[in-house]
């Protein structure tokens, strides 16, 4: 069998394009995904809706009766093979996510702890420890596949799925943990909650967080929690971002 040969230009029907940097969950593959994301939001070309990244792809959205495809193509394909959206150079951006560990905010946690035969302030300790690379986001508006936990600590998901899981939830699922960024169904072991709203479709931005980026969670009390909840409900609640070189845990 022929090998693939990357990165690949492919056409997914008449107004997307998709561009694949490897067939595997590599966070150099992803850089590249988010770097070259980056780019194309960047261009002026007339016609490019969205873009969408994956793993290990981008899927870029356009307008066929407005934008060019052989001329999007062709920088494209210069993008994805030259040094115009190689591995990013950029300094890390972390989001800081204030986050309540346990109670009825986690309720899974002592089944992380069982399973990881840890303390559950172990768990929170570890969950802590990391700061997390996203890779994607999916599943519901602004949730975020995050990689870099401590793998100590991963856990299978649920046997039996809640039917619905509340927005700002911190999960875990094999390795990777996540946030519920609304109210939804779901499978992953809950250990904590944010009270931080990271997606509202009223908001500008209605998404804190974006691929490439970087989650630091930050353990907080009930005091800090509702005062928090409190702004993120006002709508005056805005996450400290860090950029690399800045604050550093």
């Amino acid at each position: 069998m022929e090998e693939k040969k990357y990165p690949r230009i492919l056409t997914a029907g008449d107004g997307c394009v998709v561009i694949e940097y490897g067939d595997t969950i590599d966070m150099g593959i992803n850089s590249r995904v988010a770097a070259l994301g980056a780019a194309v939001r960047g261009l002026s070309m007339k016609g490019i809706r969205d873009t969408v990244p994956t793993y290990r792809s981008l899927a870029v959205y356009y307008d066929p009766e407005v934008a060019e495809p052989d001329e999007l193509y062709a920088r494209l394909e210069k993008m994805a093979e030259g040094g115009e959206a190689g591995a990013s150079g950029a300094g890390r951006r972390i989001m800081v996510a204030p986050t309540l560990y346990g109670g009825e905010h986690g309720p899974d946690l002592a089944n992380v702890a069982a399973h990881t035969k840890l303390s559950e302030e172990e768990v929170i300790k570890r969950h802590a420890a990391h700061d997390c690379y996203c890779y994607m986001l999916g599943f519901t508006p602004g949730f975020p596949y995050l990689g870099g936990m401590d793998e100590t600590i991963a856990t299978p998901r649920l046997k039996n799925p809640r039917e619905l899981i509340p927005g700002g939830s911190v999960g875990v699922a094999g390795k990777q943990t996540g946030i519920y960024s609304i109210d939804s169904p779901g499978g992953w072991q809950l250990i904590g909650r944010t009270p931080m709203r990271i997606f509202d479709a009223q908001r500008d931005p209605p998404i804190f967080l974006e691929a490439g980026m970087w989650v630091r969670f930050r353990p907080i009390d009930r005091d800090e929690y509702d005062e928090i909840a409190a702004a993120s409900k006002a709508g005056t609640y805005r996450p400290e971002i860090i950029e690399e070189g800045g604050d550093a845990r």
